[in-house]
């Protein structure tokens, strides 16, 4: 998506939003993500802050509402601060977090803090006033077997496990941003997206389920379910890579084949 930056946002745009923020002295359009159409870290009187928007008439704005509403209820999440809709736009503003991406490599100190955050995540319920799709309905066309009982979770599910949407903090917090994609899953789900993360970071399968096990829920969810999930996320993400073929697609698709293999034989 071609981004917009802050300073060509139409003047009332601007100003609506500066009665939150106050004035802004300059704006750093986010170099990753691909989705918004605005997204940027804003100077202003009242410090940094993080700020995503799309205009009214974009199919997609409803993402940004949905993303703010999940938002206020996930645990190491940035806070929601403001949001406005002026001529023709719509803004979300974010606090801002100052960290850096997680190194997830096997022996380094940041895969503790990711256990820390993933276990806070799989404790909180999905907020039932907030209408989203569940995952095994996103992932409906390539479950083979019918929707597994174990798949069909109510818990609150980021299910964007990219480091780039993590930052570990001075204090060694893992932060989890852009919950776009947030939706209900099993308590585990997030968990069982790390264990991909951490194969693709150079974890052998069984290191990264000996991570994973560290997390309660994954360590008490069905291992037949796990398999099923390890299977359906493989062939959503080979349909991915087909159909629009990206270097960082094929190697998370190589990640979870290595997965579904170590998992149990994988049908043609």
């Amino acid at each position: 998506m071609d981004r917009t930056s802050w300073h060509d946002l139409p003047s009332a745009v601007r100003r609506a939003a500066e009665r939150h923020t106050g004035q802004v002295a300059r704006a750093e359009t986010a170099s990753h993500g691909v989705m918004s159409r605005l997204a940027c870290t804003v100077h202003a009187r009242s410090g940094r802050q993080f700020v995503k928007g799309t205009r009214l008439d974009d199919p997609s704005a409803w993402v940004y509402r949905h993303e703010a509403q999940a938002t206020l209820h996930a645990p190491l999440a940035p806070r929601v601060l403001w949001d406005v809709e002026a001529a023709g736009w719509l803004l979300v503003g974010y606090e801002y977090v100052d960290g850096r991406h997680p190194d997830l490599s096997p022996g380094s100190p940041d895969v503790s803090s990711l256990v820390r955050t993933l276990t806070a995540v799989s404790e909180v319920p999905w907020p039932e006033t907030l209408r989203k799709k569940p995952l095994h309905t996103r992932w409906v066309d390539f479950l083979p077997d019918g929707i597994p009982a174990g798949l069909q979770g109510r818990s609150l599910a980021h299910t964007d496990l990219s480091p780039l949407n993590m930052l570990v903090t001075a204090d060694d917090r893992l932060r989890l941003l852009d919950w776009a994609l947030a939706c209900p899953a099993p308590a585990w789900a997030d968990t069982a997206f790390a264990v991909l993360r951490l194969i693709s970071s150079g974890h052998t399968p069984e290191q990264a389920e000996a991570v994973a096990r560290q997390v309660p829920a994954y360590r008490q969810a069905d291992p037949s379910d796990v398999g099923a999930f390890a299977r359906t996320v493989l062939a959503a993400w080979a349909d991915m890579e087909r159909a629009a073929p990206l270097p960082h697609r094929a190697a998370l698709t190589a990640a979870a084949r290595s997965w579904a293999v170590h998992r149990g034989p994988i049908r043609a």
